[in-house]
This record gives structure tokens, sequence and C-alpha cells, in this order.
């Protein structure tokens, strides 16, 4: 081969090489940026949203929705000293308030269940345990039913059922006496925090033996998440999810006592020398829009706002269970948004439940 020849070979693979080298050195970069994406996709939180899509070709559909983001399985001790030092709810402290639905729910947790056939249709981090407040007092009532206590029988309130967890206040003064079934219509009409521990203590075997009932019965009814330490719900160490309340609620519903005491407007009682007037907590069993067969309110800074209802809705029967909402007015107005979805979802024909996705009772 020439010597001109072979310059020219030589200048073409040094050509090649080089080329080769810069696509090389090209390449490194970008795979440094999909490093990074992955790390950044990795860090973000975890929330899952499972939503099902209707055909293109068929009209636009509202479809039941599951939304879920990851928080511990059991709330800690140290949380609750968190919960009280700084005055914030235990969803809020495990950043459940920053899971985002479709109908824009002020409730951290919520579930919505056909009560006939238990497909769920609405469930937003329904698997969270947290406190319930109040709500305990719909499993109090389980009991109290369940034993068969005379209601007639007189129970005095005394100074071992005034609050000393929350120094909340109340109507009943100490040596106030009522029968167990008006303290019972108090408990689950107005939440009455003495009427609650007063039947609870009053229970044969007393406070413990009605707290032993309480996590048996919840045992029967298939609650794993919940766990009771007393009658009120004013100590946070009262837990439980939504799914389980949704079975208790459904449970509780096939007492007609039950029923007729929670949706109960208002009731009066003699307190010593004068009638004392109680309200029902839920205003909107006085919302001539509703029909509710069953509610049950709650609230303590540690688990929000709660909610419970039975009620029907456009020609069905459903229960819905709303947890740690922020507001004081929130948790009903949460109730009206998933009330006008089911009725608009049901003038479309569209509502459906989750796929394979129902409540065991």
């Amino acid at each position: 081969m020439s010597t001109t020849a072979e310059a020219a070979t030589k200048a073409r693979q040094n050509n090649t090489h080089t080329a080769k080298a810069s696509k090389a050195g090209k390449a490194k970069p970008g795979a440094r940026k999909g490093k990074a994406r992955s790390r950044v996709a990795q860090a973000a939180p975890r929330a899952s949203v499972v939503r099902a899509v209707p055909d293109s070709a068929e009209p636009a559909k509202l479809t039941p929705v599951s939304i879920n983001a990851a928080a511990p399985a059991r709330p800690s001790a140290n949380l609750a000293a968190a919960s009280s030092a700084s005055g914030t709810s235990f969803g809020q402290l495990y950043g459940l308030h920053h899971t985002q639905d479709p109908l824009d729910l002020k409730s951290s947790v919520a579930l919505v269940m056909d009560q006939d056939t238990n497909e769920v249709v609405f469930a937003k981090n329904s698997e969270a345990v947290l406190p319930i407040a109040s709500l305990t007092k719909l499993m109090t009532a389980m009991v109290m039913v369940e034993a068969k206590l005379p209601l007639e029988e007189t129970i005095s309130v005394t100074s071992d059922d005034v609050d000393t967890e929350k120094n909340s206040s109340s109507r009943l003064a100490v040596g106030a006496t009522l029968t167990r079934g008006e303290l019972l219509h108090l408990a689950l009409m107005s939440s009455e925090n003495r009427a609650a521990h007063a039947l609870g203590r009053t229970y044969p075997g007393g406070l413990p033996a009605f707290v032993v009932a309480m996590n048996a019965k919840a045992r029967s009814l298939g609650m794993a998440d919940t766990r009771y330490v007393d009658p009120t719900g004013l100590n946070s160490g009262n837990q439980s999810s939504a799914k389980d309340l949704a079975s208790l609620v459904k449970a509780a519903y096939q007492q007609p006592l039950i029923r007729e005491l929670s949706t109960s407007h208002e009731y009066a009682v003699r307190v010593g020398r004068r009638e004392v007037q109680f309200h029902n907590t839920n205003s909107l069993v006085r919302n001539p829009a509703w029909d509710i067969g069953l509610q049950k309110t709650g609230y303590i800074v540690e688990a929000g706002r709660c909610l419970v209802m039975q009620a029907k809705m456009a020609g069905r029967k459903f229960i819905m269970v709303f947890l740690d909402s922020t507001g004081k007015y929130s948790r009903q107005a949460d109730a009206e948004r998933v009330r006008r979805w089911i009725e608009s979802a049901t003038q479309k024909g569209a509502l459906s439940s989750l796929p394979h996705n129902k409540i065991q009772s």
C-alpha cells in the first residue's frame, strides 16, 4: 500500500474512534439524569389511586374510587404525646391530609359502603388506624343493649364519672340520678361523656369488665384493627379503621333502640330541680333532605372531627365513615359531598362498586 493510502486509512480509523468516544461521552450524563429521576420518584410520598377508567366510546362515568396513602399500622405512644403537645391530630402527623380525592373531602379517612351488599363505592385511607373519639360510644351502646340490663334502673352520676382525661364539661352534675335508658339516650344522641362512663361503671364487674366486653364484641365482628380502653372515647387509645367502623355501624343498625336514640333530635331530662334539654350533635338528623337511620359523631384533638352514619340515598342504603376531618362542620359537609356524588352517579346509571372490594361481616 502506498504511503498516501496508508495515511488516508489511518485518518478514517482515527475519525471513527473519535466519533464513538464522543457518543459514549454524551451517553453518560443522560444515564446520570435517569438515575436522578429514579431517586426523586422513589422519594415521593407513597399514595395510590385506584380508579376504574371508562371506555372512551362510552359516556363519561362517575366511577368508584379507592385512595390510600402509606401510614403505620398502629399509632404509637410517642405519637399521642406529639399530638397533645402540638394540638394536631394523628392523621395530620401521619400526613394523611395530603391525600387528594376527586370529591375534595376534608376528612383524611373516608369509606362509603352499600349496606345490603357490603360493596365499597368510595375508600380513602380506609385501613389507617386512628383514634375514634366518641364513635367509641356506639360500641358502648352495643354492649349495653346486648347485656339486656334493665333500662328503668336508676343510676347516679358520681365523681368517678368526671372527665380527668380531657377535662371536658358536662351538664350532668355529680349526684344527678337518671335511668339507664336516659343515660344511653344522652350518650348516643348528645355524646354525653359522664353518661357513657356511668353506663360502663355500673356494668356487672365494673369498668374493667365493660372494656373487656367491648373488645370481645369487636373481635366477634371481625374488627381486627380496633381496640377500646374506655366507654367514652376521651382516651386516644380507643382506635379503629374506617373499614372496621363500617362493620360496627352495620351491626349496630340491627338494634332498633340504637337507631332510635342515635337519631333523636332532642331530649330533656330532670337534673335536680331543673329540666335540662339536650340536642343531637349531628345537625344532619334535622335536615329533611336526609333519611338517616343511625349516626354518631366524635371529636378529640387526636382524632379530629369524626362521623359515622347509615343513610338512604338514591334508593339504596349506605354506610358512611368519616375520620379526622378538619373544621367544625367539615364532616357534615363531606357527607353532603358524598350524597350529591351518589345521587348524580345513580341518575346517570354509573354507580358501581370497587373491583373485588367487599367488607366481610
